[in-house]
């Protein structure tokens, strides 16, 4: 698996690059897996995937609750963090010292380091009033994945995942047909006209 960040790319080059001309859905999947197998069963009987787009839809942010936070919690995190760059910075030095390497000089950054580190770390978390007495781990999740080809593309690829899962092929085509007749049936689609 292999994918090229668009970072290096300026906004016009990144919307190319993530755009499709006349986009024709081929199906919507419940987890990216689904719709990457679906890709991959394109690309093994030798489907243009290169006219293929993978779109998250319905974006929703989790986050774990992973523990709680505590002023000692805090202060052994800054400590820790401070001691790694006290180490980091006293190795320099000790390194670029021309009298010598010299552990003392390091061990006192070490020192130095830790204790600037939970200070700072004990007082960023002062500031915030105890607002946020947790740690936690953030991801944004997409619902549903759908996989988008160029119109020219639709059919074949249609036809292709037919034969990849006969039964989930019938029942978005019936949502499709759905969809479509919702749209033109004057009845339930938006009011016309008249």
């Amino acid at each position: 698996m292999s994918t090229q960040p668009t970072r290096g790319l300026g906004p016009a080059a990144a919307a190319r690059v993530l755009s499709l001309e006349y986009p024709m859905s081929l199906g919507v999947h419940d987890t990216y897996a689904g719709a990457q197998k679906a890709v991959d069963y394109l690309s093994d009987h030798e489907f243009p995937v290169e006219d293929l787009l993978i779109v998250g839809t319905d974006l929703k942010q989790l986050e774990r609750v992973t523990g709680r936070l505590t002023r000692g919690r805090i202060l052994i995190g800054g400590l820790l963090s401070g001691a790694w760059l006290g180490l980091l910075i006293g190795m320099i030095f000790a390194l670029f010292d021309t009298s010598g390497f010299a552990w003392t000089s390091v061990l006192a950054t070490v020192v130095f380091g830790a204790v600037f580190g939970a200070i700072w770390a004990f007082v960023g978390y002062s500031i915030t009033g105890g607002q946020r007495d947790f740690t936690s781990v953030t991801q944004v999740v997409a619902t549903k994945y759908e996989v988008l080809t160029e119109h020219k593309h639709a059919a074949r690829g249609r036809e292709l995942l037919t034969q990849m899962d006969p039964m989930a092929a019938a029942q978005a085509e019936a949502q499709r047909l759905q969809e479509q007749a919702r749209r033109t049936d004057p009845t339930t689609g938006p009011a016309s006209t008249s």
